[in-house]
């Protein structure tokens, strides 16, 4: 039996990262809103106890949605907003692709609608085109979509996808390399610009391959990398648009599609605003307010999320079904 030293070195690689996240932030004084502090998870499959009371209307949504390992079966629906929904008919992501590898597989979030599959695989292609390795895959969805235990508002209807800014290694992932191997933080300590030891044109080339497909809507990422693909774009500048700055996204961007022709209970975001969205559109997000936030007077109390009943109708059968 195994399980004993698999748990300890799990222990042991979980307090280095948690140690290497802490020393990050206490000796470089990253800005606030740039990093994603979601833990690494565990290398043993982690079973969720059950509810006691499952039916009870104030339960959280996200408790339900994290019970659900496998999609609902049928046609492929994404139902709701990309913060407020769900999805049936999902896919799984392979977690090893001949252009990508997928991450922190203990999370059981490499599913999605059918067209964010493909076009992961499709992207996944032209990014080798763009001189990228391949892709490393973080959150994409649960299997049923839905509100998360952690991480994310968003990605909730199969059509989110976080793409790591490191490429993928010339060799398959072991599941503890996927589950404790860290992103990397793009944005200089300072918060106003890239980390020039680390950034590349062939991260701006990859953006861009992903903002030129037609099926995106979104892309987020952080306002320093946004403001240095501004600067790299040269004339070339309509994908710009889709390119949004968001809070976080220094280690990953953020791809979103539109909603798909067969998923009418889908709701689509407004279309981007005219222009690059570069210059002064993007100075508030280099005020100090938002580089060095303050911290509340009052600490947040324990956020629950929203009940089954303030998701569309649809989600209660999409979860509530074996």
């Amino acid at each position: 039996m195994m399980l004993a030293p698999v748990r300890a070195l799990a222990v042991l690689l979980l307090l280095g990262a948690g140690s290497a996240l802490a020393q990050d932030a206490g000796t470089q004084n990253r800005a606030a809103s740039t990093v994603d502090t979601t833990p690494p998870g565990t290398l043993e499959k982690v079973t969720l106890p059950p509810l006691a009371n499952p039916d009870a209307p104030n339960i959280p949504a996200k408790e339900l949605f994290a019970r659900k390992l496998t999609p609902l079966a049928g046609p492929a629906r994404a139902i709701g907003g990309y913060a407020k929904g769900c999805m049936a008919g999902a896919e799984e992501l392979p977690i090893t692709g001949p252009t990508w590898q997928v991450m922190r597989l203990s999370r059981n979030r490499n599913w999605g609608n059918p067209e964010l599959i493909d076009f992961i695989k499709r992207f996944a292609e032209n990014a080798k085109k763009a001189g990228w390795n391949g892709l490393l895959i973080g959150d994409m969805a649960q299997p049923r979509g839905g509100p998360m235990l952690s991480g994310h508002a968003s990605h909730q209807i199969g059509l989110d996808a976080d793409i790591w800014f490191s490429s993928m290694p010339d060799h398959v992932l072991s599941r503890e390399e996927r589950e404790m191997n860290g992103a990397v933080n793009m944005v200089a300590p300072s918060g106003r610009d890239v980390d020039r030891s680390l950034w590349t044109p062939v991260h701006t080339a990859l953006v861009k391959a992903a903002a030129e497909d037609p099926e995106i809507a979104r892309i987020f990422v952080n306002a320093a990398i946004k403001k240095e693909m501004c600067s790299e774009a040269g004339s070339d500048r309509a994908w710009l648009a889709k390119v949004r700055p968001w809070w976080g996204h220094a280690e990953h961007f953020h791809v979103r599609l539109n909603c798909p022709p067969d998923s009418p209970q889908c709701e689509s975001q407004q279309p981007v605003p005219p222009g690059d969205g570069c210059g002064h559109a993007l100075d508030y997000w280099f005020t100090d307010g938002v580089l060095h936030p303050k911290p509340p007077e009052k600490p947040a109390g324990p956020r629950t999320g929203p009940t089954l009943a303030a998701l569309p109708a649809a989600c209660k059968q999409v979860v509530k079904a074996p």
